[in-house]
């Protein structure tokens, strides 16, 4: 069974690198850079009447580090503050982002985003919503600088999104996917 020997944290930042030494079960010896920033919540909101879904567009750092200037499709997501449960992170995220007010969410699941390097568990939920819905501007925090563009999108438009691999926001894919596993008379 591997075990850690050593954990240096090199950077205490937003984002927290912990480099690990590592010993496996044949007594070999190797590193690892560990990436920490807490654990989230990601919530899909759709409109069942009008067979629509809130998503939201955002500049990202490690996209345009890799040249690509044109911002995923994603869905309301954000980090976990302490104290906070997932729905309520899921909601605040959802009110942040797109202005909709959520009342009933539904658990999909949780799973580690990337855990080879990143330590982050993501708590993902699907939420109805009606226009009534809608109380708040969104767009984001405007102190946090994310540049969100909250957008009403067409179920019938994410699914084909979706088969054609046009959504490439991993948290994102595995919500469409539930949501046409569960509710395929919407898309």
């Amino acid at each position: 069974m591997t075990r850690i020997l050593k954990a240096e944290t090199v950077r205490d930042g937003y984002a927290k690198v912990t480099l690990l030494t590592l010993e496996d079960d044949q007594g070999r010896q190797h590193r690892r850079e560990v990436v920490s920033f807490g654990h989230a919540a990601c919530v899909l909101p759709y409109d069942p009447t009008r067979k629509v879904a809130l998503i939201v567009r955002v500049p990202r750092a490690p996209l345009l580090l890799a040249g690509i200037e044109t911002p995923l499709i994603e869905a309301p997501a954000g980090m976990i503050e302490p104290g906070e449960a997932p729905e309520e992170t899921a909601r605040r995220e959802a009110m942040e982002e797109t202005g909709v007010g959520l009342d009933i969410l539904e658990a999909i699941g949780a799973c580690w985003s990337s855990p080879g390097v990143v330590a982050e568990f993501t708590h993902l939920f699907l939420a109805p919503y009606t226009s009534r819905d809608r109380v708040g501007k969104g767009g984001g925090v405007d102190s946090e600088h994310e540049g969100v563009r909250p957008e009403e999108v067409e179920l019938s438009r994410l699914g084909l999104l979706q088969t054609s691999g046009g959504l490439a926001d991993l948290k994102t894919l595995t919500l469409v996917l539930a949501l046409r596993l569960k509710r395929p008379d919407l898309f």
